[in-house]
């Protein structure tokens, strides 16, 4: 049986890929084991996959000054060495990595083991972490045309990011019933990256006495921002957050209003869901999700609000502009080249394994 490595963690979006990736790995005999930090969130997402886990320890990567850059490039060594441990008791024929902090000594710890090691980056721009992978990469897959020209020209591959198959088996009325809506208006879907977003949650509740009067709007407001005071509001449905009931509001929905991080933005490409992007600020961030967004509007797939120009008038303004014109993007995306994205993953992974030294 070949084996297989995936690593990624420290936020959803360095998860849920690998996990997308997990279905068709299996059908075509992987055994699949995942390496990750000793608690972090990929751990938690991938307990109910039955994987055999493998923790070790991980230093954050931080641009800012902060005391423990003093201590954590010792957990990255220490890492290092328990991953090359891991590693050969696995023995896996190949590592894909989806990036993070976390990823760092696994991907570093094969390479030294000339295990292959096939990484993705979300963003336009590579993250420190996938800085200090790419030369040991044999493949870096990316989602963006922009970000070829930002990595080395022998190993970048435009496949798009893994979108989970469960998302296209979404059931609009099982959505319907769970926020209590119906097909009189047409329905707002807004999410706010996995941890939810305090800029976007205020301006949409404040433009809800305007959304509601058109449209039905189901939040997804992240870990403890649920409003009481809306909770029997007629139309609006809150969720802190959705597992196996978001690919029903998903097919639910008309439009949605998003922060830009590339997996959420990929998953709503290939649900060809017209949106309209908020990206997280520069002054927050390292500017990813502005350039993100920059690329998708460019393409004709998606509106976009900066976060400094949003209030609750100009959100209602955008949202009427977008439903008006949904049709244009719908059908932008549906010309899209950043699909099956797992198919030419996959592909790449046996190209490794096939091929490896």
């Amino acid at each position: 049986m070949k084996k297989i490595v995936l690593t990624g963690g420290g936020t959803a979006g360095h998860v849920t890929p690998n996990l997308a990736l997990l279905p068709k790995l299996q059908e075509i005999g992987y055994e699949v084991t995942y390496m990750g930090s000793l608690d972090g969130i990929e751990k938690k997402l991938i307990a109910d996959f039955d994987l055999p886990y493998y923790g070790v320890p991980v230093g954050k990567l931080r641009r800012y000054i902060d005391p423990k850059n003093l201590t954590d490039p010792f957990k990255v060594i220490k890492g290092y060495s328990e991953a090359r441990k891991y590693l050969k008791e696995i023995k896996p024929d190949v590592v894909f990595s989806k990036g993070g902090y976390v990823s760092v000594p696994i991907v570093r710890a094969a390479a030294s083991l000339k295990i292959p090691c096939i990484i993705h980056e979300s963003d336009l721009t590579p993250g420190l972490a996938n800085k200090l992978c790419i030369p040991k990469a044999k493949n870096i897959c990316c989602n963006f045309p922009e970000t070829l020209t930002k990595l080395p020209k022998n190993k970048a591959v435009l496949t798009g990011s893994p979108v989970r198959a469960e998302l296209f088996t979404g059931n609009a009325d099982a959505g319907r019933e769970l926020c209590n809506f119906d097909t009189s208006k047409p329905v707002i879907m807004v999410i706010g990256g996995s941890t939810g977003s305090v800029a976007i949650n205020k301006a949409v509740r404040a433009a809800l006495p305007e959304l509601l009067k058109d449209y039905q709007v189901v939040h997804l407001c992240g870990t403890g921002r649920i409003d009481n005071m809306l909770l029997t509001t007629p139309g609006y449905a809150q969720f802190e957050y959705l597992k196996a009931e978001l690919k029903d509001v998903m097919a639910m929905c008309d439009i949605v209003i998003s922060r830009a991080g590339a997996n959420a933005i990929c998953e709503l490409l290939s649900l060809n869901k017209p949106n309209l992007l908020i990206p997280l600020s520069k002054a927050a961030s390292r500017g990813d999700q502005i350039l993100n967004a920059n690329s998708f509007e460019a393409q004709g797939y998606s509106m976009v609000l900066q976060e400094e120009d949003m209030d609750d008038k100009i959100l209602v303004e955008k949202v009427n502009e977008l439903y008006q014109n949904k049709d244009k993007y719908t059908e932008a995306m549906k010309k899209s080249t950043q699909m099956n994205a797992i198919d030419k993953i996959i592909a790449l992974i046996e190209d490794a394994v096939i091929n490896r030294p």
